[in-house]
């Protein structure tokens, strides 16, 4: 009938293709998101990627459009920065010498990731090309803080592409209960099975997160509220994520309670041999 007809032609629209900004995190947080964004041009969608020069795996490719900005320190740099974090994320030891290991590894790489976002937003003549080019939504991983910052600054709905972010912030964000009597915390070893002294344990792990969030981001607040022009903390930016694709799956998860806008993509991680590599 006609207005079955006329029902079906405006369903299409909707379905039509979409303009994506994208705004990453290097690393293996790429490597998965590249994927995606493989798909997302093969069904006719436009993606525009914005990246500093350097980086340890973001570069140019047929599939999406890239546009980079300039960063003061080199690739060597960066490198080092990378394996100081993960060195002490990974190692064995007494909690607060692995706390002490962390925290400056963090440090190091959290001054890459500010200077990035700094020139990014400082760059006039990139910042006026995302205002005029009328995107459809914000892909970022949140750990890149610099996607918050330009979703709100844009207007657009974000869809947060992640495995977690540093201290757990994220938790907080999405308000799902994440008591740490229940949850069990990275790095011990914890299932969501356990005794009181495992509680305990559970809880000393979670005390750090404080400190660690309040320096981890810090530096993003303030830069946030300089370009927006208003006080703003990461937290209240990262609430405002429309959709959390989380590459995480219950198979070797913890159950825990989701939110309806957060939907498990944890075979997105297994799409490529070479990419473990």
């Amino acid at each position: 009938s006609p207005p079955t007809v006329l029902l079906l032609l405006s369903l299409l629209g909707l379905a039509a293709a979409g303009k994506l900004l994208v705004v990453p995190m290097d690393g293996s947080h790429w490597l998965s998101m590249r994927e995606v964004l493989d798909l997302l041009q093969q069904k006719g969608h436009e993606v525009v990627v914005v990246a500093p020069e350097v980086s340890l795996h973001i570069k140019p490719s047929k599939n999406f459009l890239m546009k980079m900005y300039s960063v003061p320190y080199t690739q060597e740099e960066m490198e080092k920065a990378f394996q100081a974090f993960f060195r002490g994320s990974f190692e064995d030891g007494w909690i607060f010498k692995r706390f002490l290991k962390i925290y400056k590894g963090m440090k190091t790489l959290t001054d890459c990731w500010v200077t990035s976002c700094e020139q990014l937003l400082q760059n006039k003549e990139l910042i006026r090309y995302l205002e005029e080019s009328k995107f459809d939504a914000i892909l970022t991983d949140p750990v890149a803080t610099c996607g918050l910052i330009l979703a709100e600054h844009l207007s657009l709905p974000s869809i947060y592409f992640l495995r977690g972010s540093p201290c757990g912030l994220d938790l907080d964000a999405r308000l799902c209960p994440s008591p740490p009597s229940y949850i069990p915390r990275p790095f011990t070893d914890n299932t969501d099975r356990m005794s009181f002294l495992q509680r305990v344990k559970n809880l000393l792990f979670d005390v750090p997160n404080v400190f660690l969030c309040d320096f981890a981001f810090q530096p993003y607040s303030k830069l946030a509220s300089e370009f927006l022009q208003r006080e703003v903390t990461v937290q209240d930016l990262l609430q405002k994520g429309s959709v959390w694709l989380l590459r995480l799956d219950f198979v070797l998860e913890y159950p825990r309670p989701l939110m309806p806008n957060i939907i498990p993509i944890g075979g997105v991680n297994c799409a490529h041999k070479e990419l473990t590599q």
